[in-house]
């Protein structure tokens, strides 16, 4: 980096995991692993959907260290829906917006520190859903903005920035298998792919990461459905720039979900549990999400 304070930053923290992101986890991605899980790749009839994530996040511990940074984050970032009645590709398209909120609190050896702000901005115009009579399938395109501030000066205001410093491009593709005719049983596959640009003040490009989210379900009385889920996060190519990693980091979560339907208020609920059972070159910890999904 450009001077001793930016050298400084590079050992502490980039060493320590990649950049601290609008989502619970540290890793140089946008997109909050673990945010989808039991049929995640199933979009929503055409109409106009408010749906509410509250991520929970938490870790005490980086790659096995005794003295590891102790993590809590908790985001909301609601997402307005708009499936539409035009169809391309035989798919019905549609597009949503993400404006994020963060806090963020970290006790570590080089400082404790605690901030709420907004976080970045997702914009997806690239939507499409595709219903068959045993198969589900999504896929998309989106932007992140670098609305979130960001503060690069110290290691602690690094990593509690609610905003990332840099754009990504996120491609979608997944799909939801029925097995049974009556489709009480599900498998899902939801697959993300982010292509990053340079990081502000930091001259460091994160690299691109590939997230896999996956569930296996089964309707267990009507309009509920339990399961489990699992998560995959990896970097797929490293990070570049003065004082960047070298290391290519990963982790996945396991645990199990629920998610209902409330037909008198129009409304559906998920609660999921990720625990991570490993983890390379950024925290370990554990992950609650709650989603609600209201249709006007």
């Amino acid at each position: 980096m450009k001077s001793l304070t930016r050298l400084l930053l590079a050992a502490a923290v980039i060493g320590l995991a990649h950049p601290l992101q609008a989502q619970p986890l540290p890793a140089g991605s946008h997109y909050p692993v673990g945010a989808e899980g039991i049929k995640g790749a199933s979009l929503p009839p055409p109409g106009v959907y408010l749906r509410d994530y509250n991520f929970f996040y938490t870790a005490d511990k980086v790659n096995g260290m005794p003295n590891g940074p102790d993590i809590f984050a908790y985001v909301q970032a609601p997402r307005l829906i708009w499936m539409t009645d035009w169809t391309l590709l035989g798919a019905n398209y549609g597009m949503d917006v993400i404006v994020p909120f963060a806090y963020k609190n970290i006790a570590a050896p080089f400082g404790d520190g605690h901030r709420f702000n907004l976080a970045d901005i997702q914009v997806e115009p690239l939507l499409l859903s595709w219903h068959l009579k045993q198969f589900d399938m999504a896929a998309g395109y989106a932007v992140w903005v670098p609305s979130g501030e960001f503060n690069a000066d110290t290691p602690v205001h690094y990593l509690t920035s609610p905003g990332s410093g840099f754009w990504t491009h996120m491609l979608t593709l997944g799909g939801v298998w029925y097995p049974d005719e009556k489709k009480t049983w599900a498998v899902s596959l939801l697959n993300r792919y982010e292509i990053n640009t340079e990081q502000n003040h930091t001259d460091i490009t994160p690299g691109n990461m590939l997230t896999m989210e996956w569930g296996l379900s089964k309707t267990v009385c009507p309009n509920v459905d339990a399961g489990f889920i699992g998560y995959y996060q990896q970097l797929v190519t490293k990070d570049s720039g003065t004082g960047a990693s070298a290391d290519y980091s990963n982790v996945v979560g396991l645990g199990p979900e629920v998610s209902a339907f409330w037909p008198k208020i129009g409304t559906f609920t998920s609660l999921r549990y990720a625990y991570e059972v490993t983890a390379h070159d950024r925290p370990q910890g554990q992950t609650i999400v709650l989603t609600i999904t209201k249709r006007f």
